[in-house]
């Protein structure tokens, strides 16, 4: 897919399929109040459980969250770094508490992802609490009806991102 169409495509509110440098994503514009609803939804994901985002860029991580940990260490890579948001209602929607986690994935669509300079989704493509997916083909087909765009980057190592809060790293 062409980064003219992806971004016009993240900008319409499309809801995507995407490899990241670890799962299979499931994301979409997080400044999209009902694109993010519709992602719980077809996630069967507790309304107030917190999502994550791929970030435009470190300049807005800066901008928008309070950094205590370093960036460059974690990013970009297969971590999601948890930091405490500047103003507690930025993206409420996204991530109702005090903080909101941030990714950037070591993969050339995320490079693509971020030209749209848009915070976009980035949660794993799985039904809560079922196995991360690591290929299009373990894709449920009742979430695959449901979204937009499926990107197939081929199969992942299916390990899922290391979250980082702290400074302490979780492994999941």
């Amino acid at each position: 897919m062409k980064t003219s169409e992806l971004q016009k495509n993240i900008k319409q509110g499309k809801i995507f399929i995407y490899p990241t440098d670890t799962v299979y994503g499931l994301g979409c514009d997080a400044e999209n109040v009902e694109a993010v609803a519709r992602i719980k939804e077809i996630k069967k994901r507790d309304k107030d459980k917190p999502l994550s985002v791929i970030a435009p860029s470190v300049e807005w991580i800066n901008e928008n969250l309070i950094v205590d940990v370093d960036l460059d260490k974690y990013l970009p890579g297969p971590y999601t770094v948890v930091l405490k948001k500047k103003d507690p209602g930025f993206l409420g929607w996204v991530s109702g508490g005090g903080s909101l986690g941030v990714r950037i994935p070591d993969n050339n669509l995320t490079k693509n992802i971020q030209k749209s300079k848009t915070p976009f989704i980035t949660t794993s493509v799985n039904l809560s609490g079922q196995p991360n997916i690591k290929s299009i083909d373990e894709i449920p087909k009742e979430i695959r009806d449901k979204v937009d765009v499926v990107i197939d980057g081929g199969v992942l190592d299916g390990n899922p991102s290391t979250l980082i809060i702290n400074g302490k790293e979780i492994r999941r």
